[in-house]
Protein backbone atom coordinates (compact mmCIF):
# COMPACT_ATOMS: atom_id res chain seq x y z
CA UNK A 1 0.00 0.00 0.00
CA UNK A 2 1.42 3.57 -0.68
CA UNK A 3 1.60 5.71 2.04
CA UNK A 4 -0.07 9.20 2.53
CA UNK A 5 2.01 11.77 3.94
CA UNK A 6 0.68 14.84 5.72
CA UNK A 7 2.16 18.11 5.82
CA UNK A 8 1.52 20.57 8.50
CA UNK A 9 1.84 24.16 8.24
CA UNK A 10 4.14 26.05 10.68
CA UNK A 11 3.24 26.17 14.69
CA UNK A 12 2.32 29.86 14.09
CA UNK A 13 -0.19 29.19 11.52
CA UNK A 14 1.23 29.67 8.00
CA UNK A 15 4.61 30.12 6.15
CA UNK A 16 4.75 33.37 3.88
CA UNK A 17 5.31 33.55 0.50
CA UNK A 18 6.74 36.57 0.96
CA UNK A 19 10.12 35.11 2.16
CA UNK A 20 9.79 32.77 -1.16
CA UNK A 21 11.31 34.06 -4.61
CA UNK A 22 8.91 35.71 -6.88
CA UNK A 23 8.18 33.83 -9.71
CA UNK A 24 9.89 35.64 -13.17
CA UNK A 25 8.00 33.99 -15.56
CA UNK A 26 4.58 32.05 -15.48
CA UNK A 27 2.36 30.76 -18.21
CA UNK A 28 -1.18 29.12 -17.34
CA UNK A 29 -3.26 27.41 -20.24
CA UNK A 30 -6.51 25.97 -19.85
CA UNK A 31 -6.69 22.35 -21.12
CA UNK A 32 -10.49 21.81 -19.95
CA UNK A 33 -13.41 23.90 -19.96
CA UNK A 34 -16.97 24.22 -21.08
CA UNK A 35 -15.86 25.74 -24.44
CA UNK A 36 -13.06 25.81 -26.99
CA UNK A 37 -11.39 28.98 -27.92
CA UNK A 38 -10.28 27.87 -31.90
CA UNK A 39 -11.44 25.74 -34.08
CA UNK A 40 -9.68 22.51 -34.21
CA UNK A 41 -8.53 23.44 -30.99
CA UNK A 42 -9.53 21.28 -28.41
CA UNK A 43 -12.96 20.22 -26.82
CA UNK A 44 -15.25 21.19 -24.32
CA UNK A 45 -16.60 19.33 -21.25
CA UNK A 46 -17.86 20.22 -17.57
CA UNK A 47 -14.55 19.36 -16.29
CA UNK A 48 -11.38 21.89 -15.65
CA UNK A 49 -8.04 21.23 -15.99
CA UNK A 50 -5.04 23.76 -16.27
CA UNK A 51 -1.28 23.27 -16.88
CA UNK A 52 1.24 26.01 -14.82
CA UNK A 53 4.37 26.91 -16.17
CA UNK A 54 7.16 28.78 -13.44
CA UNK A 55 10.48 29.72 -14.27
CA UNK A 56 10.75 25.92 -16.57
CA UNK A 57 9.08 24.24 -14.38
CA UNK A 58 5.46 22.73 -14.85
CA UNK A 59 2.48 21.43 -12.97
CA UNK A 60 -1.19 20.03 -13.81
CA UNK A 61 -3.93 21.29 -11.98
CA UNK A 62 -6.53 19.28 -12.33
CA UNK A 63 -7.37 16.49 -15.12
CA UNK A 64 -10.80 17.08 -16.58
CA UNK A 65 -14.19 15.05 -16.19
CA UNK A 66 -13.82 12.98 -19.31
CA UNK A 67 -10.81 9.98 -19.82
CA UNK A 68 -9.53 11.15 -22.66
CA UNK A 69 -10.09 14.85 -22.80
CA UNK A 70 -7.22 16.74 -21.58
CA UNK A 71 -5.02 13.65 -23.63
CA UNK A 72 -6.91 14.72 -26.68
CA UNK A 73 -6.75 18.81 -25.83
CA UNK A 74 -3.13 18.60 -25.56
CA UNK A 75 -2.20 17.09 -28.72
CA UNK A 76 -4.62 19.17 -30.27
CA UNK A 77 -2.76 21.99 -28.81
CA UNK A 78 0.64 20.52 -29.06
CA UNK A 79 1.38 20.67 -25.10
CA UNK A 80 3.86 17.57 -24.39
CA UNK A 81 2.58 16.72 -20.67
CA UNK A 82 5.34 13.92 -20.19
CA UNK A 83 7.56 15.59 -18.45
CA UNK A 84 5.08 16.90 -15.79
CA UNK A 85 5.70 14.75 -12.70
CA UNK A 86 3.75 16.77 -10.35
CA UNK A 87 -0.13 17.10 -10.39
CA UNK A 88 -2.43 18.87 -8.05
CA UNK A 89 -6.06 17.77 -7.52
CA UNK A 90 -7.89 20.60 -6.52
CA UNK A 91 -11.07 18.69 -4.59
CA UNK A 92 -12.25 15.11 -5.14
CA UNK A 93 -15.47 15.74 -7.54
CA UNK A 94 -15.12 13.48 -10.60
CA UNK A 95 -15.24 16.50 -13.31
CA UNK A 96 -11.49 17.04 -11.92
CA UNK A 97 -10.59 13.42 -11.50
CA UNK A 98 -11.68 11.75 -14.23
CA UNK A 99 -8.80 11.65 -16.57
CA UNK A 100 -6.39 11.42 -13.52
CA UNK A 101 -5.81 7.37 -14.66
CA UNK A 102 -6.00 7.65 -18.46
CA UNK A 103 -3.32 10.49 -17.96
CA UNK A 104 -0.64 8.90 -15.58
CA UNK A 105 -1.28 5.24 -17.93
CA UNK A 106 -0.49 6.90 -21.49
CA UNK A 107 2.42 9.43 -20.15
CA UNK A 108 3.79 7.07 -18.38
CA UNK A 109 4.80 5.08 -21.42
CA UNK A 110 7.37 7.97 -22.99
CA UNK A 111 8.56 8.96 -19.08
CA UNK A 112 8.03 6.96 -15.90
CA UNK A 113 7.71 9.91 -13.85
CA UNK A 114 5.03 11.34 -15.80
CA UNK A 115 2.23 12.72 -13.28
CA UNK A 116 3.31 10.76 -10.47
CA UNK A 117 2.95 12.60 -7.88
CA UNK A 118 -0.53 13.69 -7.10
CA UNK A 119 -1.01 16.35 -4.15
CA UNK A 120 -4.40 16.79 -2.29
CA UNK A 121 -5.79 18.86 0.51
CA UNK A 122 -6.61 16.57 3.47
CA UNK A 123 -9.84 15.24 3.93
CA UNK A 124 -10.30 14.28 -0.18
CA UNK A 125 -10.43 10.75 0.44
CA UNK A 126 -13.29 11.04 2.98
CA UNK A 127 -16.13 8.69 2.52
CA UNK A 128 -19.59 10.41 0.65
CA UNK A 129 -22.23 8.06 0.93
CA UNK A 130 -24.60 8.05 -1.87
CA UNK A 131 -28.22 7.24 -1.78
CA UNK A 132 -27.64 3.47 -3.06
CA UNK A 133 -25.07 2.98 -0.06
CA UNK A 134 -21.91 3.31 -2.46
CA UNK A 135 -18.89 6.00 -2.02
CA UNK A 136 -19.92 9.45 -3.65
CA UNK A 137 -16.54 10.43 -3.32
CA UNK A 138 -15.33 11.08 -7.29
CA UNK A 139 -11.10 10.23 -6.44
CA UNK A 140 -11.86 7.38 -4.19
CA UNK A 141 -12.91 5.25 -7.28
CA UNK A 142 -10.08 6.28 -9.35
CA UNK A 143 -7.23 5.86 -5.61
CA UNK A 144 -6.44 2.18 -6.59
CA UNK A 145 -5.52 2.28 -10.01
CA UNK A 146 -3.85 5.83 -9.59
CA UNK A 147 -1.19 3.87 -7.35
CA UNK A 148 -1.56 0.40 -9.11
CA UNK A 149 0.68 2.60 -11.89
CA UNK A 150 3.11 3.72 -9.23
CA UNK A 151 1.59 6.79 -8.60
CA UNK A 152 1.79 8.56 -5.04
CA UNK A 153 -0.73 10.82 -3.29
CA UNK A 154 1.06 13.80 -0.95
CA UNK A 155 -2.30 14.67 1.68
CA UNK A 156 -1.44 18.55 3.23
CA UNK A 157 -3.12 19.93 5.97
CA UNK A 158 -1.82 23.49 5.05
CA UNK A 159 0.23 25.29 2.60
CA UNK A 160 2.91 23.93 0.88
CA UNK A 161 5.89 24.91 -2.02
CA UNK A 162 4.98 22.34 -4.43
CA UNK A 163 7.49 23.51 -6.53
CA UNK A 164 9.82 26.71 -6.40
CA UNK A 165 7.38 29.44 -6.09
CA UNK A 166 4.23 27.79 -6.25
CA UNK A 167 2.48 26.93 -3.68
CA UNK A 168 -0.60 24.96 -2.90
CA UNK A 169 -2.81 26.53 -0.01
CA UNK A 170 -4.44 23.02 1.72
CA UNK A 171 -8.01 22.97 2.31
CA UNK A 172 -9.28 27.37 2.96
CA UNK A 173 -10.67 28.50 5.83
CA UNK A 174 -14.33 29.64 5.60
CA UNK A 175 -14.08 33.04 7.02
CA UNK A 176 -16.81 34.55 4.91
CA UNK A 177 -20.29 32.68 4.82
CA UNK A 178 -19.72 32.00 0.70
CA UNK A 179 -22.01 29.00 0.15
CA UNK A 180 -20.18 28.16 -3.42
CA UNK A 181 -21.18 24.56 -3.82
CA UNK A 182 -24.78 22.73 -5.39
CA UNK A 183 -26.22 20.15 -3.53
CA UNK A 184 -26.73 18.75 -0.04
CA UNK A 185 -24.29 15.71 0.19
CA UNK A 186 -22.71 14.34 3.15
CA UNK A 187 -18.99 13.31 4.23
CA UNK A 188 -18.33 11.06 6.79
CA UNK A 189 -15.74 12.43 9.65
CA UNK A 190 -14.47 11.28 12.92
CA UNK A 191 -17.75 13.05 14.41
CA UNK A 192 -19.87 11.29 11.71
CA UNK A 193 -22.05 12.52 8.72
CA UNK A 194 -22.05 16.17 8.62
CA UNK A 195 -22.85 18.14 5.48
CA UNK A 196 -20.30 17.86 2.45
CA UNK A 197 -18.88 21.85 1.85
CA UNK A 198 -16.17 20.03 0.36
CA UNK A 199 -13.72 21.51 2.87
CA UNK A 200 -10.76 19.51 1.21
CA UNK A 201 -11.01 22.50 -1.48
CA UNK A 202 -7.71 23.90 -2.37
CA UNK A 203 -5.98 26.21 -5.18
CA UNK A 204 -2.55 27.64 -6.51
CA UNK A 205 -0.88 30.20 -5.41
CA UNK A 206 2.23 31.63 -7.52
CA UNK A 207 4.21 34.90 -6.15
CA UNK A 208 5.41 37.33 -9.04
CA UNK A 209 6.94 40.77 -8.69
CA UNK A 210 3.26 42.15 -10.46
CA UNK A 211 1.02 40.78 -7.69
CA UNK A 212 -0.49 36.75 -7.17
CA UNK A 213 -1.52 34.40 -9.53
CA UNK A 214 -4.24 32.00 -8.31
CA UNK A 215 -5.45 29.08 -10.09
CA UNK A 216 -8.73 27.73 -8.82
CA UNK A 217 -10.26 24.25 -9.63
CA UNK A 218 -13.64 25.12 -8.51
CA UNK A 219 -13.10 27.83 -5.45
CA UNK A 220 -15.76 25.76 -3.37
CA UNK A 221 -13.73 27.32 -0.25
CA UNK A 222 -15.44 30.94 -1.90
CA UNK A 223 -13.73 32.83 -4.16
CA UNK A 224 -13.17 35.34 -1.51
CA UNK A 225 -12.14 33.12 1.19
CA UNK A 226 -9.82 31.56 -1.38
CA UNK A 227 -7.84 35.06 -2.70
CA UNK A 228 -7.93 36.53 1.06
CA UNK A 229 -6.32 32.87 2.37
CA UNK A 230 -3.94 33.36 -0.45
CA UNK A 231 -3.01 36.98 0.45
CA UNK A 232 -2.82 36.46 4.09
CA UNK A 233 -0.28 33.09 3.03
CA UNK A 234 1.71 35.84 0.74
CA UNK A 235 2.04 38.93 3.45
CA UNK A 236 -1.01 41.19 1.80
CA UNK A 237 0.69 40.95 -1.69
CA UNK A 238 -2.08 42.24 -3.93
CA UNK A 239 -3.69 39.53 -6.18
CA UNK A 240 -2.70 40.23 -9.86
CA UNK A 241 -4.60 37.73 -11.36
CA UNK A 242 -7.54 35.23 -10.39
CA UNK A 243 -7.97 32.54 -13.05
CA UNK A 244 -10.34 28.96 -12.96
CA UNK A 245 -13.58 27.95 -11.86
CA UNK A 246 -14.93 29.92 -8.90
CA UNK A 247 -18.36 28.51 -8.77
CA UNK A 248 -20.31 31.37 -9.40
CA UNK A 249 -23.16 30.69 -11.89
CA UNK A 250 -25.88 30.51 -9.78
CA UNK A 251 -24.67 33.52 -7.36
CA UNK A 252 -27.19 36.36 -7.07
CA UNK A 253 -26.24 39.70 -8.00
CA UNK A 254 -26.24 40.75 -4.91
CA UNK A 255 -23.53 37.92 -3.86
CA UNK A 256 -21.67 39.44 -7.36
CA UNK A 257 -21.50 42.65 -6.13
CA UNK A 258 -20.30 41.74 -2.40
CA UNK A 259 -17.63 39.61 -4.45
CA UNK A 260 -16.73 42.49 -6.77
CA UNK A 261 -16.55 44.31 -4.00
CA UNK A 262 -13.88 42.61 -2.47
CA UNK A 263 -11.55 41.60 -5.27
CA UNK A 264 -11.61 45.17 -5.82
CA UNK A 265 -10.05 45.32 -2.48
CA UNK A 266 -7.76 43.01 -3.34
CA UNK A 267 -6.36 44.58 -6.32
CA UNK A 268 -7.41 42.17 -9.07
CA UNK A 269 -6.10 43.23 -12.38
CA UNK A 270 -7.11 39.97 -14.92
CA UNK A 271 -9.97 37.41 -14.68
CA UNK A 272 -9.76 34.66 -16.54
CA UNK A 273 -13.15 32.45 -15.57
CA UNK A 274 -13.81 29.02 -16.72
CA UNK A 275 -15.52 25.89 -16.15
CA UNK A 276 -18.48 26.77 -12.67
CA UNK A 277 -17.69 30.52 -12.80
CA UNK A 278 -20.37 30.86 -15.39
CA UNK A 279 -20.50 33.47 -18.06
CA UNK A 280 -22.85 35.57 -16.95
CA UNK A 281 -20.66 35.85 -13.44
CA UNK A 282 -17.67 36.54 -15.75
CA UNK A 283 -19.35 39.73 -17.74
CA UNK A 284 -20.85 40.85 -14.62
CA UNK A 285 -17.62 40.87 -12.67
CA UNK A 286 -16.39 42.71 -15.23
CA UNK A 287 -18.66 45.53 -15.19
CA UNK A 288 -18.45 45.84 -11.85
CA UNK A 289 -14.49 45.61 -11.54
CA UNK A 290 -15.09 48.61 -14.44
CA UNK A 291 -12.20 46.25 -16.12
CA UNK A 292 -11.22 46.25 -19.38
CA UNK A 293 -12.35 43.67 -22.23
CA UNK A 294 -8.92 41.78 -22.61
CA UNK A 295 -8.63 41.58 -18.85
CA UNK A 296 -11.55 39.99 -17.55
CA UNK A 297 -13.06 36.79 -20.16
CA UNK A 298 -14.16 33.29 -20.21
CA UNK A 299 -11.77 30.46 -20.29
CA UNK A 300 -11.76 28.44 -23.14
CA UNK A 301 -9.80 25.78 -23.71
CA UNK A 302 -6.21 26.74 -24.98
CA UNK A 303 -6.53 30.33 -23.43
CA UNK A 304 -3.57 31.29 -21.39
CA UNK A 305 -2.55 33.74 -18.97
CA UNK A 306 0.95 35.22 -19.19
CA UNK A 307 3.10 37.51 -16.46
CA UNK A 308 3.61 40.37 -18.43
CA UNK A 309 1.42 39.86 -21.13
CA UNK A 310 -2.01 38.90 -19.64
CA UNK A 311 -4.99 37.02 -21.04
CA UNK A 312 -5.26 35.51 -24.54
CA UNK A 313 -8.68 34.06 -24.92
CA UNK A 314 -8.15 33.00 -28.34
CA UNK A 315 -11.05 34.09 -30.78
CA UNK A 316 -13.91 32.90 -29.08
CA UNK A 317 -13.86 35.82 -26.44
CA UNK A 318 -11.41 38.40 -28.43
Amino acid sequence: MIRLTLSVALTLGIPALAHAQPAKSVKVTVLSTMLAGNPNGGIGEWGFAALIEVDGRRLLVDTGARPETVLQNAAELKVDLSDVTDLVLTHNHLDHTGGLVALRQELSKKNPRALSRAHVGRGIFSPRPAPDGSDGNGLSRFKAAYEGLGGVFTEHSGPVEILPGVWLTGPVPRVHPERNWGGVGQVKTADGLVDDTIPEDSSIVIATPEGLVVVSGCGHAGMINTLEYARKVAGGTPVLAAIGGFHLFAASDAALQWTAGRLRAAGLRHLLGAHCTGLDAVYRLRSLLALPRESAVVGAVGSTFTLGKGIDPLLLAR
